[in-house]
């Protein structure tokens, strides 16, 4: 049975080099985050940018995209880092 982290059940949907039991426990978010070489959750290749058109939207660098937390990827304005967000430093100033 999986918890609302994920935990108790493997996320993988191919081959995976991880052990079960492994699987098992590890939270879903981080087992999405492992390459799909070592550990094929068919969620791409791992770790993904959050700003619109697959990372072009922004000035921040695709490696650092996909490196840093989704919560700092939203905190940065629209302007630098456009996911598409509206709300908090998202919103329209008029």
């Amino acid at each position: 049975m999986q918890n609302e982290r994920g935990q108790g059940i493997s996320h993988a949907t191919g081959d995976s080099k991880v052990p079960e039991t492994v699987q098992k426990k590890a939270p879903q978010g981080l087992e999405e985050s492992l390459p799909n070489k070592v550990h094929d959750t068919g969620s791409g290749t791992g770790r993904q940018t959050h700003a619109k058109d697959d990372g072009d939207a922004s000035i921040v660098p695709l490696g650092l995209q996909k490196a840093v937390p989704e919560k700092l990827e939203r905190a940065l304005p629209n302007a630098i880092h456009d996911t598409g967000d509206h709300g908090g430093l998202h919103r329209n100033k008029k």
